[in-house]
């Protein structure tokens, strides 16, 4: 076990029951409601697509995204 867990076990136990109830509630509840890698790569695919699309509708080139990173960099 990690020093981690092994802490996390310990503060655990000093609880009262019911507050250690709610302490696996929590895990558990943190557990379900963060997104799985295949949902964010589907998330990331997702914005990359809308953001071809808008270049595309407003007509900004790979070329003009280049551009405008060097002039910001100029800036600096």
């Amino acid at each position: 076990m990690t020093t981690f867990e092994e802490t996390l076990l310990r503060e655990v136990a000093t609880l009262p029951e019911s507050r250690q109830a709610d302490v696996l509630a929590f895990v558990r509840f943190l557990k379900i409601s963060l997104p799985g890698e295949e949902q964010i790569k589907n998330d990331l695919q997702e914005a990359l697509d809308d953001a071809r699309a808008t270049a595309k509708e407003h007509n900004i080139t790979l070329q003009d995204i280049e551009a405008e990173i060097r002039a910001v960099r100029k800036g600096k």
